[in-house]
Formats: structure tokens, sequence, C-alpha cells
């Protein structure tokens, strides 16, 4: 059977399959960067605070993820739920690091400005900061996203959702008919869903970046 004969064989699967991998990889950062924005603004304005933040998340990076799934098995059980949680905590890198540093980029008269004419803290923080750091931000959650691509795959290995279930089938069964059948759709899959991704992303800051702030 050609590749393409096992796609049309296969379609309802794998798109299922694909639809579960994106909405894995989508939930999971949005928690991520929720989670992420929340460390960068708790500790920015301190040096040792945005150090300590920025090292706890990269040592949770350098966890193989077949390691950590495997360890998050007998706490969590099989499924969904190792995949998020594991996701999630790989995911938070990228983020809180380019907040950190998107939110002590902006330029402190422009704060100091608004603090002259009566702005708090929080609207300081919410319709000036914020607003200025997002692009680092928004290349934070692309460069955490198309990570989360290939490491969702794994998650298969816990019983979870996505293509990656495909690639592990593959692999299980080389030798057979289809095996690199499994594994190359398994594959191409996951690579036309970060293309996806990041050119929606591309959209999102085109239209949320105002022209002067791209420049």
């Amino acid at each position: 059977m050609s590749f393409w004969e096992y796609v049309g064989s296969r379609h309802a699967q794998l798109l299922t399959d694909t639809f579960q991998h994106a909405s894995a990889v989508f939930q999971c950062m949005v928690i991520a960067t929720v989670l992420g924005v929340g460390i960068a603004i708790a500790t920015y304005r301190s040096e040792w605070a945005g150090a300590l933040a920025t090292m706890t998340t990269a040592t949770i990076l350098t966890i193989p993820s077949l390691a950590m799934i495997g360890l998050l098995i007998p706490v969590v059980g099989l499924g969904v739920a190792p995949t998020v949680v594991a996701l999630t905590l790989y995911g938070l890198l990228p983020v809180v690091r380019n907040a950190i540093v998107g939110l002590r980029g902006v330029d402190p008269a422009l704060v100091d400005a608004a603090k002259g004419i009566g702005m708090s803290r929080t609207a300081r923080l919410f319709r000036v900061e914020l607003p200025l750091a997002w692009p680092p931000i928004l290349t934070g959650i692309r460069v955490a996203t198309q990570m989360l691509m290939g490491i969702a795959a794994i998650a298969a290995f816990a019983s979870g959702p996505g293509l990656g279930n495909e690639i592990f089938r593959g692999i299980a069964s080389l030798g057979s008919a289809n095996a690199l059948n499994q594994v190359l759709s398994g594959t191409l899959g996951i690579v036309v869903l970060a293309l996806l991704f990041d050119a929606a992303y591309v959209l999102i800051g085109r239209l949320t970046i105002p022209r002067g702030i791209r420049a």
C-alpha cells in the first residue's frame, strides 16, 4: 500500500489524531502563557527573582520528555493528565524569559509619563508595559509552540492523545507493511500543524502589533 493509499484508508483516524494533537498543544500553550506571563510580572522588577524564574523553567526543560511523562504517570495516571502537565511545564521557559526581557525593555520614560498622569501601578502594567512587551512575548509563544508540537508526540507513551500514536504504532510494528506509512503520516501531520500554527502567530502579530513597534 502506498503512502497516499494509507492516508486515504485511515483519513478519519488521522483527522481525529490531528485535531487532538492541535487541541492539546493549543490548550497547554494557553495555560503556559498565562502562567509564564504571571511569573514574569511577579519577578521582572528583581534581578535575582527574574534569574531564579528563568533558571527554574530552564531546568525543567532539561528533563527528557520521555522521563518527564514516565515520572508523571504514577502521580496523575495515564492519558490526558500527564500530557497536559508535561507540555505546560515545557512551554514555560520561552514565555517566561521573553516576557521578562520584554517588560524590562519598556522605556522607563513612558512608564514615568503614565505615572505622571495618574495611572495606578496596575493600569501602567496592563495599559503601557504589557502592550509594549507583547512582541517578545509573542515570539516566546511561537518558539514554545514549535517545541511542544514535537514533544506532544511523546504523549502516546502514556496513552495520551495526538499524532504520536501513529508514530508509536509504526515503530512498534517495524517490518510490517504499513509501519513506515504510520510513522510518516504522524510525522508529516506534526510538521503541517507546526507550520499552520506559526502562520497563525504571524497573522496575530500583524493584527496586534502596531507597525511602528514591528519596525
